[in-house]
């Protein structure tokens, strides 16, 4: 009797979180240089008592590669936390470029423009403070924005896109963060308020006809996860 077939790319059973970190960082140590202002950032954050929920450094880097890719000039974040996300993407930005991110916690606004302004960025990025929701109707669609991060409070994540798409461009990028939840999205026992707010994403994404979406999953630092990258096809 043969052998039976083993996938030639299995995953390695038992693979702890430390690994998959330990991992993260060996490739990171050969793609992404030391960085003074992403590490004061993070320093900063910590040390005011913010949560480390923020992107990994491999995560920051892929969204400072896609602003360039997409030769991006206008960018909003939902979601500020320490700005460490908005650091990674001003950077990429043109000199007559702009990075506007919504935050409710004026703790986090605070620390966030201090990093911002450690990183010299201040003339490209700035806070709004305030709910989101209350925000997006006061943001100018004129020009419109080429990419939009949304990383905030999963429970609103669909009226988020849904503000989003009004915002951006045709041939703009919508980003949502944290859509794989450990794989607790797609697990019908869950019923929490973060995962709610993510079925009630895909449901809006599927129904829009405007636009091409698909759920990257992603392993490393941040545990299980992984982001909803949307194409707008018909935007403003």
């Amino acid at each position: 009797m043969s052998a039976p077939h083993v996938p030639k790319f299995a995953v390695r059973p038992g693979t702890t979180q430390a690994e998959w970190s330990k991992s993260d960082q060996y490739h990171n140590s050969f793609l992404l240089p030391l960085d003074e202002a992403l590490e004061f950032a993070l320093k900063n954050t910590e040390k005011n008592g913010i949560p480390a929920i923020n992107v990994s450094a491999s995560q920051g880097a892929f969204l400072n590669l896609l602003v360039k890719t997409m030769s991006a000039k206008r960018i909003l974040e939902v979601g500020t936390l320490g700005a460490y996300s908005s650091i990674w993407m001003a950077k990429a930005l043109p000199e007559d470029g702009e990075l506007i991110s919504l935050e409710v916690n004026p703790k986090h606004a605070k620390v966030s423009t201090e990093n911002i302004a450690h990183a010299g960025l201040s003339s490209k990025a700035r806070i709004v403070l305030g709910p989101a929701l209350d925000t997006f109707p006061t943001l100018s669609p004129s020009p419109p924005f080429d990419l939009v991060f949304i990383d905030a409070d999963k429970d609103n994540n669909g009226p988020y896109f849904q503000h989003a798409r009004k915002l951006v461009r045709s041939g703009g990028v919508i980003i949502v963060d944290n859509v794989v939840r450990n794989g607790r999205v797609a697990d019908e026992r869950e019923n929490t308020t973060d995962v709610q707010g993510v079925r009630n994403l895909l449901q809006i994404v599927k129904e829009d006809k405007g636009v091409d979406a698909t759920t990257v999953a992603t392993v490393g630092d941040k545990g299980y996860d992984g982001f909803m990258y949307i194409f707008v096809k018909e935007g403003i």
